[in-house]
């Protein structure tokens, strides 16, 4: 029997977790509104969280959104923009609902599919979590279970890039997926946008996209 607990306080994203959920439980919690936004659910071998995301959270979370963006358009990066879609694992008893997630590396190779089946498809390359409380269900055996190779924690204006190494997470100070950044400067372009009007924001974030760039093809001249 399904047992429910909910964290103390009132925390910056809404939280509910139940304990001892039968894995056909989660899969007809996804199948009776398969097009909702909310809540997002993360599922491991029994523990469902579910997660309504907060004004605050959104925010940063697009930010991560637009920042990925600009800097795949801006290196000429091929990508594919996952969202929060859902991840399932029947055969492991985990599934996930990131906040983004992003196909990079493997983008070609799910170009042309308009469902993804987490048991014969890769998963995303990227996955980004915010967590502005500290109440969360820690996701990470779930995606390394899942073989997502990179995923970026936000949590209290400090980003942790972690890569998947074996069956576990090693924190490194430099994007695989997207070496151009590293956790300084995810953390500084995120919270810049918080106090920052979006015009002034593009800017700022192109500008250094150039200058990156001019830096590249200098190393490439030597």
């Amino acid at each position: 029997m399904a047992t429910a607990t909910r964290p103390a306080q009132n925390p910056p994203e809404q939280r509910v977790f139940l304990r001892q959920v039968a894995w056909d439980t989660y899969e007809r919690l996804l199948s009776d509104e398969p097009d909702r936004s909310v809540p997002r659910m993360a599922f491991d071998q029994g523990m469902l969280e579910l997660m309504a995301p907060s004004f605050e959270h959104e925010r940063i979370n697009r930010t991560f959104a637009s920042l990925v963006e600009l800097v795949c358009d801006g290196f000429g990066i091929e990508f594919i923009d996952a969202g929060s879609m859902t991840n399932r694992r029947p055969d492991l008893e985990k599934g996930f609902e990131p906040d983004t997630s992003y196909y990079i590396e493997h983008a070609a190779d799910v170009f042309d599919k308009l469902r993804i089946d987490a048991t014969v498809d890769p998963p995303p390359d990227l996955v980004i979590e915010i967590d502005l409380s500290s109440g969360s269900m820690n996701k990470l055996p779930i995606y390394a279970a899942m073989g997502v190779p990179e995923v970026w924690r936000y949590e209290g204006e400090r980003v942790t890039i972690l890569h998947l190494i074996g069956e576990s997470y090693v924190a490194d100070s430099r994007s695989r997926a997207l070496p151009a950044l590293t956790s300084d400067v995810l953390a500084r372009f995120v919270v810049e946008r918080l106090f920052t009007k979006r015009a002034e924001w593009l800017q700022s974030v192109q500008a250094w996209i150039r200058a990156q760039r001019h830096a590249n093809d200098l190393g490439d001249a030597e």
